[in-house]
């Protein structure tokens, strides 16, 4: 079991990342993030990405899905941006975001070591 301060490291190991946090949804404040920069604020992406969250999840909700959002993609120009939702025990009402450079990162390597991080994380 990793805590959050050693996932975010094996985050930001990941080939491209520019930035990662892990974040509570029911807040939108990040609980711990790493990376920063002038191009890329991690508070504000861990707010915005709060509500894409929660929207999807009503929408879901209104569709009468009965699944889990696995990850949320957005592909930019220059960057990938990967949401994962915490399915684990400890994790509820939590998501991991990547921020990664699209010309270094691998998506679907992103996308599995995610889900390592995911499995290993205890908050």
């Amino acid at each position: 079991m990793a805590g959050i301060d050693v996932s975010l490291k094996e985050m930001m190991a990941v080939d491209g990342a520019i930035g990662a946090a892990v974040v509570d949804y029911g807040s939108g404040m990040a609980l711990g993030a790493l990376g920063s920069s002038k191009d890329l604020d991690l508070q504000v992406a861990a707010a915005g990405n709060t509500e894409v969250v929660k929207a999807k999840m009503r929408t879901m909700d209104s569709l009468g899905l009965k699944d889990a959002i696995e990850d949320i993609l957005i592909t930019l120009g220059s960057q990938y941006h990967i949401i994962r939702p915490i399915s684990g025990r400890g994790g509820k009402g939590l998501f991991l975001y990547l921020a990664l450079d699209r010309n270094r990162g691998n998506l679907a390597l992103a996308r599995h070591q995610l889900r390592g991080v995911e499995e290993k994380l205890e908050v």
